[in-house]
């Protein structure tokens, strides 16, 4: 079985993906903000007592590369869906990506498997929570009507952002199968 994970992280322009991923491979906040068009990384790490690869991929959040999720939704395996606590905008267009991860895993799925989207849902910016625009209570709900896990994060002190990545991961494990080898036994 492959211990590598695809990653794809997801949601609008200026929610932090970037600082969230740079946070998470470096241990350093960027501070300037440039609209990232992708970026892929690789980090090694022990999840679990099992060294993985995970393979993160850090996407576009602006409205001129949304032709372009879905080419990222068809590859990923497990998704970190980002909000910014201090932006309902950006909130509330976390169920139409959601939507969007369901729609192209659905035609991808096989037709006698149930549809399961490894993914955790952030709400970053924690840090600046005197301009909170979202509540906790609010991205937990939304959180627990997709059936996923919810953390709030902040990549500026780096609150809750291992625990992203590796819950995604635990996530993505509880849906690979593993590989059951047929052995036959004959009997003379």
């Amino acid at each position: 079985m492959s211990n590598q994970y695809r990653i794809i992280v997801l949601g609008e322009g200026g929610v932090g993906k970037s600082a969230v991923t740079i946070q998470f491979l470096q241990n350093h906040f960027i501070t300037k903000y440039e609209p990232t068009l992708e970026e892929t990384f690789r980090k090694q790490m022990e999840i679990d007592s099992e060294q993985c690869i995970l393979e993160i991929i850090d996407t576009a959040g602006q409205e001129d590369y949304y032709s372009m999720r879905e080419r990222y939704i068809k590859t990923g395996e497990g998704f970190l869906l980002v909000y910014s606590i201090i932006s309902k905008t950006t909130f509330d267009k976390v169920n139409p990506l959601f939507e969007s991860i369901q729609r192209v895993k659905e035609s991808d799925k096989p037709s006698d498997t149930e549809l399961v989207i490894p993914a955790v849902l952030i709400g970053n910016k924690s840090d600046l929570s005197d301009q909170r625009a979202v509540t906790k209570s609010e991205g937990e709900e939304l959180a627990k009507s997709f059936g996923i896990p919810f953390f709030e994060t902040s990549a500026k002190t780096s609150t809750n952002i291992k625990e992203c990545f590796t819950t995604v991961v635990r996530e993505m494990k509880k849906i690979r199968k593993p590989s059951k080898k047929k052995r036959f036994c004959f009997l003379l």
